[in-house]
């Protein structure tokens, strides 16, 4: 089984779940090109997520396997889908765990991923936050607002009701600072626009890759069969969700950002709508998925709720290793 990280960590977020993980898995957790101790490899955003995918498929073969589980988070999420398109006779099946949409993160509307605008406005390099980019950049690990301390702390998990250790936050926060920032890594280069927030995607860079401009996995579901999807997420997750804060359509919505015209042109993200409509038409196609939500969970049910994360991940692969 292949584990797959998001935005802004690397695979060290998964040290527990390996461990915890029964001995007869063969499990492992690589850094994406541009994270971790992986190389800070130029990301082409006009390819979507498949410089990620297409690594993933060159580590299956440098390992010797055939095909193998995945589970991807976050961006991850996305990753793992699309390497699924590309080479479906490598996946035997797929854990979603908090994904990004199959249409990426921003700029469109309805279960269709319909764009609220012709350039993609409000997705990409340009809608990330600038002062957090530079604090990645410095290493900063002070617990000052807005730092990535304090958006692990208050962001990446629901601070209700989880607080990690004093060495987990230390880990986390060492594997966000790995994040690679500029024009070619995070957050990407971004293009001005005429449509609000006035930005669009770029070319380069994470962001942009990420962004529905070029990420568009409607295929998974089109696949004959889909494989079989277990969909993980806690109903307090503030960074993926059909009201996401790291949506400027949705902090428009709350006034934070000045100018938003308004749900008819620049609605939220529906992000969980647009994934539910794909999984329920890959299983219109064959395929079967699973949803599972925990509740008051945030964006990291592998670390908050490890116990329930662990028992759907177990039963889910016992189903899918039966011959």
């Amino acid at each position: 089984m292949l584990l797959v990280h998001g935005n802004v960590s690397s695979g060290a977020f998964f040290r527990d779940l390996l461990e915890a993980l029964p001995a007869d898995i063969h499990a492992a957790a690589p850094d994406l090109r541009g994270y971790g101790g992986s190389e800070a490899a130029p990301v082409d955003a006009t390819r979507g997520l498949r410089d990620w995918s297409d690594d993933l498929v060159a580590l299956l073969d440098a390992l010797g396997w055939a095909d193998a589980h995945l589970l991807g988070w976050s961006l991850g999420g996305g990753v793992v889908m699309n390497l699924a398109v590309d080479h479906p006779k490598r996946v035997r099946s797929v854990t979603l765990v908090a994904p990004i949409s199959p249409f990426g993160f921003g700029g469109t509307r309805e279960a269709n991923g319909t764009p609220n605008s012709p350039d993609f406005a409000g997705s990409g390099g340009g809608t990330v936050n600038a002062g957090f980019v530079a604090a990645v950049a410095a290493g900063d690990r002070s617990d000052a607002p807005g730092s990535p301390r304090d958006v692990l702390r208050k962001f990446y998990v629901n601070p209700q009701r989880f607080q990690p250790t004093p060495e987990q936050e230390e880990a986390w926060l060492s594997a966000m600072l790995t994040t690679r920032t500029g024009d070619d890594h995070y957050p990407g280069d971004f293009t001005p626009s005429p449509h609000w927030p006035h930005v669009a995607p770029g070319t380069r860079g994470v962001a942009n890759a990420f962004s529905p401009r070029y990420t568009n996995l409607s295929a998974f579901a089109d696949l004959r069969p889909p494989p079989p999807v277990l969909w993980v997420r806690g109903d307090a997750d503030v960074i993926v969700g059909d009201s996401s804060l790291f949506d400027l359509a949705q902090l428009g919505a709350l006034g934070v950002v000045p100018g938003w015209p308004g749900p008819d042109s620049c609605p939220p993200q529906p992000m969980l709508k647009q994934l539910r409509a794909l999984l329920e038409r890959g299983q219109a196609n064959g395929g079967s998925y699973r949803e599972v939500v925990l509740p008051d969970v945030g964006h990291a049910p592998f670390l908050e709720a490890p116990e329930a994360f662990l028992a759907a991940l177990i039963e889910h692969l016992s189903e899918e290793r039966q011959p």
